[in-house]
């Protein structure tokens, strides 16, 4: 009677963790894997989510991104450049392992890009946001110029400091800042 009893109690703890959500068993972080916390400050949503595992990118997880990072105005979904999630992950890491990165902005279509850029001389005309290549983010709690100052360590892409709009501009871009 007890073995049957610990094994009905393993099976139904089994079935419940087959059937939990994918994003759900994806958001616990092993050494070897790569997890983001994402807040999209326009549409409110949020994701947790493991993106590489075991040397490689999560599909799945890829396509969750995608979906949080589109362009809000147009709903339009692009695929994001993995190598910029790799250069957030990084930054993000050094603030602890826990820090949800607040999106402002990812994706831009192009009509998008033009409505910016028309109203505003800080938006470039061929923005590296049309390509997937670029986001526009903040740590809440963590010092901007901190935030900034660890993207530049990277030495990777382009880093950009927006301190009235209170956001850090990354990309996979050549290196610059500004």
């Amino acid at each position: 009677m007890n073995k049957r009893r610990s094994f009905l109690k393993k099976s139904v703890a089994v079935a419940s963790a087959l059937s939990m959500p994918a994003l759900a068993r994806a958001a616990v972080a092993a050494p070897h894997e790569r997890i983001l916390r994402f807040h999209n400050t326009h549409t409110g949503e949020s994701l947790k989510s493991v993106f590489w595992a075991e040397g490689e990118f999560i599909p799945d997880a890829l396509q969750d991104i995608n979906k949080l990072l589109r362009d809000h105005r147009s709903n339009t979904i692009a695929t994001i450049d993995p190598a910029l999630l790799l250069l957030v992950e990084k930054v993000s890491a050094q603030f602890g392992s826990n820090n949800v990165v607040h999106i402002i902005s990812g994706y831009r279509s192009p009509e998008t890009n033009r409505k910016l850029a028309a109203a505003s001389g800080g938006v470039a005309r061929h923005s590296m946001h049309l390509e997937g290549k670029a986001i526009d983010l903040r740590i809440p709690g963590k010092d901007l110029r901190q935030v900034h100052k660890a993207a530049l360590a990277l030495k990777s892409g382009g880093v950009g400091y927006y301190h009235d709009s209170q956001f850090v501009h990354m990309d996979t871009g050549r290196v610059r800042h500004w």
